[in-house]
């Protein structure tokens, strides 16, 4: 027999279903993602740390979960929201169900939910908190819960799902470059993707001072992505101007972006309910085309007139996001940095900013040859 749960918002509104995963209650930011596929990259993003997922796409868990597309060891969401989860794993690469996957880990969910109508609730008021209970707990006991969980705003959650020891992943063929990957909540993909093109990449915990990131010498700095308020996670900007006025090379994706334009003195903001799914249209203002891309951000870079970011004038805007004409891209005008706010490294999908990593092994090819 299926257990009864419910969710509730911070505003009052509830949304009843049946429990999927753990029992434990799930308290957390509530967001949607449009992705049609691609759930198991999602649970394990650690950007989603602190959150809960809805997502738009109706049927979930329909090809199961197995070895090979985690973005991490273990799901990273705080709890998911399906409409419909599905009973059977239909895929030759599935290990297990979607609600065994969740148990096994102890992350509550919730099925059978209208999340169309949670999505419109959310795209009207914006993103709040709220939590996935079972169907007797008391409202007024989980709406106290809800109230006591902090606000996304001001929280550095970036540090507690970095790694605590630096580890690398080896170049796919010959080595070419040795790439420090500021560890923020890294995917496991956007390392792989550096290995195919013959980086050494040492994944550094994100307190890694900067003078032991000096001391490597490295071609060049990736920071990645990540969870929380940018503004919170201030360790990173000593390096990230340090080895850019040095002429190593930085790139930087999601929070990576956000904390690299704060380094140079952009500021950033809350987006009412962020970006998050595989099918936002982004115009590169430099090529004057247009990319499908992959996004997971609720903070955003504040923009300015033309192509200036305010507070940062050696910066210049290079990519706009066609939804709500937000910053999608930075680079600077003189030193050898640039960032993108989605995810070029594309897990789930779609490949079209791959040229993103290109551009970045041809940078620190002009300072080794150079």
């Amino acid at each position: 027999m299926r257990r009864r749960a419910y969710l509730l918002l911070e505003d009052g509104r509830r949304f009843d279903g049946t429990a999927l995963g753990a029992e434990a209650p799930a308290v957390g930011e509530v967001v949607f993602n449009t992705c049609m596929s691609g759930y198991q990259e999602v649970l394990t993003d650690p950007s989603y740390t602190g959150q809960l997922v809805a997502m738009t796409y109706p049927l979930v868990g329909n090809y199961g979960v197995n070895d090979e597309d985690s973005e991490s060891p273990a799901p990273q969401v705080a709890g998911f929201i399906v409409r419909e989860a599905s009973r059977l794993a239909s895929s030759w690469r599935a290990r297990e169900s979607l609600h065994e996957y969740l148990s096994r880990h102890g992350v509550a969910g919730i099925a059978d939910v209208d999340t169309r109508a949670l999505t419109r609730h959310i795209r009207a008021q914006g993103a709040m908190r709220g939590a996935v209970v079972p169907a007797d707990a008391q409202p007024a006991e989980v709406m106290g819960r809800i109230q006591g969980h902090p606000r996304m705003e001001g929280l550095d959650l970036a540090c507690g799902v970095s790694t605590a020891e630096p580890y690398e992943v080896a170049a796919m063929g010959s080595e070419r470059f040795h790439v420090l990957a500021y560890d923020f909540g890294v995917k496991a993909h956007s390392p792989r993707l550096l290995a195919e093109r013959g980086c050494r990449v040492t994944v550094i915990p994100a307190d890694t001072p900067f003078e032991e990131i000096l001391a490597e010498a490295p071609s060049g700095l990736f920071v990645s992505n990540g969870p929380g308020d940018p503004a919170a996670v201030e360790k990173a900007s000593e390096a990230i101007l340090g080895l850019a006025r040095a002429d190593v090379p930085v790139f930087g994706i999601c929070l990576g972006h956000q904390l690299i334009a704060r380094a140079f003195g952009a500021s950033t903001y809350k987006l009412p309910f962020g970006h998050h799914g595989g099918n936002h249209p982004v115009r590169n203002l430099d090529g004057d085309t247009v990319e499908i891309t992959s996004q997971n951000h609720g903070f955003a870079v504040r923009a300015g007139e033309g192509d200036t970011i305010p507070g940062a004038p050696g910066l210049r805007l290079t990519h706009v996001n066609l939804y709500d004409g937000t910053v999608e891209g930075v680079a600077h005008r003189e030193l050898p940095v640039f960032c993108v706010q989605y995810h070029p490294e594309a897990a789930p999908g779609p490949h079209d900013s791959r040229y993103l990593f290109d551009h970045f092994a041809a940078l620190m090819e002009e300072r080794t040859t150079g």
